[in-house]
């Protein structure tokens, strides 16, 4: 069962990190320093959270994991709860 559940993890979380590059990117994974650079450009108000609106607007993966991202439901992601959901390159 562990092992199960291990398994479901991993494929999440590698299924997450596609989702964090936008559609009309390039089919390769996004480091560190990229998925920053996305998400400011998605930031639009600039305050190092990114709405689920944001999030719509100009990281429609992100968007469609949002739940999963925002577990304390405050409404908004960080570039660190991304980036600690995302598998190590």
């Amino acid at each position: 069962m562990k092992s199960a559940i291990a398994r479901f993890g991993t494929a999440a979380v590698t299924a997450f990190l596609a989702a964090a590059a936008p559609v009309s990117a390039q089919p390769s994974k996004p480091d560190g320093d990229e998925l920053a650079k996305l998400f400011a450009a998605a930031d639009k108000d600039s305050n190092g959270r990114l709405t689920l609106e944001e999030a719509k607007a100009g990281m429609p993966r992100i968007a469609a994991n949002f739940d999963k991202i925002d577990k304390d439901k405050k409404g908004y992601v960080t570039i660190e709860q991304i980036k600690a959901i995302a598998p190590k390159r």
